[in-house]
């Protein structure tokens, strides 16, 4: 297939960019690199099959010839993203959303919108099946990524009632694994990088509050699975092993060797208490179930975070920093 990867360039999208050429297929990737480093891309640019355009998706998708499927990741996704471009991540939901959706219902392509757990917000029903309708403030300060995740679902539904558009919405539930920011806010990135600094981990709350993380391979999977198949969605995807933070927290200390301490602070607004994904209808419908477990995943991303420079960890910049792929002019082959 020729496949189009919005947000190509960040953590997510850059496996699903891999996984896609991987198996033959040809990758457009778009992406504005405002949230992911260039060096995601590196191994990728010489392949014949995979092309980069560097554009913000809210204003135009420059993608030349035909396209077969759409696979539309882009968005701030970590708190401290989507907290600094509040507009830009409500843009990339909404005009992002539908441009994306119009250049799929053109070409008559399969398109593939990745939507995220947090449509449940601090949910009322555990665990959270599809059917859930979530418990979301709107106007909170986690609102903007939210609520543009559950616009874009309803411009996704819209679409394929409205215009026949062939859509599939899959709701991503934590996830983790190489080429995560060190500083993305992230509660495994945060965990992982203090650890190898011998820092205090630190733990927001109680530690109580549960989440489930799906290593990065059976998450894309997942994608590629749905991008295969008619299935409208949603679907959840994530890894129905539920913990605690503080269960994480000293299991990262364990993977890493460290003699890192914990400290508590305040919860922030809004945070969820609990998450866990109900994923039979992934089970049925797509054939597909996480295999890697917590500890075996943490492994490979432990080990990974210990091939990036010391100063890269302490610093706000993601592999490869900023400079050291030239993406400023769109790749053209």
């Amino acid at each position: 297939m020729r496949v189009l990867v919005t947000g190509g360039a960040g953590f997510l999208g850059s496996h699903l960019c891999d996984a896609l050429i991987s198996r033959g297929d040809v990758v457009w990737c778009a992406d504005d690199l405002s949230t992911s480093g260039p060096g995601n891309l590196a191994h990728l640019l010489d392949d014949p099959r995979f092309h980069f355009v560097r554009g913000d998706i809210s204003e135009c998708l420059p993608v030349p010839g035909p396209v077969d499927a759409v696979a539309h990741l882009a968005s701030p996704a970590s708190p401290p993203d989507y907290h600094s471009r509040p507009l830009h991540t409500l843009a990339a939901g909404s005009r992002g959303t539908e441009n994306a959706l119009r250049l799929a219902d053109r070409h008559g392509a399969r398109f593939v919108l990745a939507s995220t757990s947090e449509v449940y917000g601090d949910p009322l029903v555990h665990p959270q099946p599809e059917d859930d309708w979530g418990h979301v403030n709107p106007i909170g300060p986690r609102s903007v990524y939210d609520e543009a995740k559950r616009y874009a679902e309803a411009l996704t539904m819209a679409f394929r009632r409205s215009e026949g558009t062939d859509t599939g919405i899959v709701r991503i539930f934590n996830t983790y694994g190489p080429r995560m920011r060190p500083h993305d806010g992230r509660v495994v990135s945060s965990f992982i990088r203090q650890a190898l600094r011998d820092e205090t981990l630190t733990v927001f709350g109680d530690g109580s509050q549960t989440r489930s993380f799906c290593y990065v391979d059976d998450l894309v999977r997942g994608l590629l699975a749905m991008l295969d198949a008619d299935e409208p969605g949603p679907v959840n995807l994530g890894n129905p092993d539920e913990r605690t933070v503080d269960e994480l927290a000293h299991l990262v200390i364990e993977v890493t060797g460290t003699a890192s301490g914990i400290r508590r602070l305040p919860l922030p607004v809004d945070d969820p208490t609990r998450r866990c994904p109900v994923v039979e209808r992934a089970r049925a419908r797509l054939g597909w179930s996480p295999e890697v477990t917590l500890r075996e995943g943490l492994g490979h991303t432990v080990e990974w975070f210990r091939t990036l420079p010391a100063e890269e960890r302490a610093t706000a910049t993601g592999r490869g920093g900023r400079d050291s792929v030239d993406l400023r002019e769109p790749v053209r082959r």
